[in-house]
């Protein structure tokens, strides 16, 4: 729904349900308490008075929320400015009232009409009964009750924009990062067991805009004002650049929440790289909401040559779901299960049975935080195809990862 000019209902988008059956209940019982046909909160827009929530049954075609008049027709500005009281039992007796479009528009009779104050003291709107008949009988009683109730949905309004100016900083954060670049991108390598050189380098994002917090923290808070598939394209473009300058032969992993690969994005992003170089890691911990979808896009980038990697595997109970459902190319083992894998006879175990079921569906296995001596071999014996860790590699810069091409591993400190 939209309101004047067209632009979206921030405040009922904003507004969870709870607090918009406040304002609802609150402006049907003033409505019915004063018997008036219609009950309405309104929000002041440049020179607009948009209606924001309405209580007027079968009189929508007249009012409903969204619609919106100029102020300069309606009571408020006087009314704000105490040129006209607050309750109206009879517009009749005000002579402003009749020069002003509304009084014969709708018609209105009798007009109750309270402020509704932002928390800086600037007008917001205003909580408003009105009627086609004179009501002779309201009193300064009334005017408390519709008081009372105006302050309750005032401070249900103040809370939403609150929250709205809180979301609107956050997606402003979020959009700095993005235009301004305030980021960059580390490569750590992902060696082959038996060579030890790096057969690939997984991408991962590093931050340096304000508050300086880890990537997992930006992404999530990306998420939560709607900017999460674009937060992730951004860093997948800058990432996957390393592809012109990395040797051939070599692959670049990217990290991918399954709502980015659910939006159909990716094909349009990675159409100018080799797909076939390109990896996307999907981790178990993110909730995917379609399957359908879902596979639908990943049946695309594989049609490019892009490879799908599971990520995290063996960090919990939804990973075997996902290796079920999506057959990834790659399964990464997760540092929960690589730990200590050397002396723990149970991760042995079950990184034995994902090696093995690897090899019967053709993925190839990433063990991923390797960070001893006594780990790597342990998982060299289980037959796993690929490492990564700080044993190996730490994440560096992209003149880094290219060295690995110059020097001979003993030199760059690996196995």
């Amino acid at each position: 729904m939209t309101g004047f000019n067209g632009a979206p209902l921030l405040a009922n988008a904003m507004m969870g349900r709870a607090e918009e059956d406040i304002i609802q209940g609150s402006l049907h019982f003033v409505r019915e308490h004063l018997s008036m046909e219609v009950g309405y909160l309104s929000e002041f827009v440049g020179d607009t008075l948009v209606y924001r929530h309405v209580s007027a049954s079968g009189l929508e075609a007249l009012i409903a929320p969204g619609m919106s008049v100029p102020l300069s027709d309606v009571y408020c500005r006087h009314i704000l400015a105490g040129r006209l009281p607050e309750m109206m039992p009879d517009t009749s007796h005000e002579p402003l009232t009749q020069q002003i479009p509304i009084t014969r528009s709708l018609p209105i009779r009798a007009h109750v009409s309270i402020p509704i104050l932002r928390r800086d003291g600037t007008a917001y709107g205003m909580f408003c009964c009105l009627s086609r008949r004179p009501q002779p009988s309201l009193n300064d009683r009334d005017l408390e009750v519709m008081r009372a109730f105006a302050r309750l949905s005032g401070d249900t309004i103040n809370e939403t924009l609150a929250r709205r100016a809180e979301v609107d900083g956050i997606r402003n954060r979020i959009r700095a990062v993005m235009e301004n670049n305030d980021f960059h991108i580390l490569y750590q390598p992902i060696m082959d067991s038996r060579s030890r050189r790096p057969k690939g380098f997984e991408a991962l994002c590093r931050f340096s805009g304000k508050p300086h917090r880890t990537p997992d923290l930006w992404f999530r808070e990306a998420g939560d004002v709607g900017l999460q598939v674009d937060l992730e394209i951004c860093a997948i473009v800058e990432a996957i650049r390393a592809t012109e300058h990395l040797p051939i032969g070599t692959y670049v992993s990217v990290n991918a929440s399954p709502l980015t690969i659910e939006s159909g994005r990716l094909a349009d992003v990675l159409r100018a790289h080799p797909a076939e170089r390109i990896v996307i890691e999907i981790t178990e911990h993110s909730a995917i909401d379609c399957y359908d979808t879902l596979l639908k896009q990943l049946n695309i980038l594989r049609f490019m040559g892009v490879r799908v990697a599971i990520d995290d595997a063996g960090a919990g109970y939804s990973g075997l779901q996902q290796i079920l459902r999506l057959r990834p190319d790659v399964i990464k083992l997760d540092i929960s299960l690589t730990k200590r894998i050397d002396v723990d006879v149970v991760r042995r175990s079950l990184a034995s049975a994902m090696v093995e079921f690897a090899g019967k569906t053709g993925a190839l296995i990433v063990a991923e935080g390797v960070e001893t001596q006594s780990e790597f071999d342990t998982l060299l014996d289980l037959g796993v195809d690929l490492m990564q860790g700080y044993l190996l590699g730490r994440p560096d810069d992209l003149g880094a990862a290219l060295t690995w091409f110059q020097d001979t591993p003993w030199q760059r400190g690996a196995v």
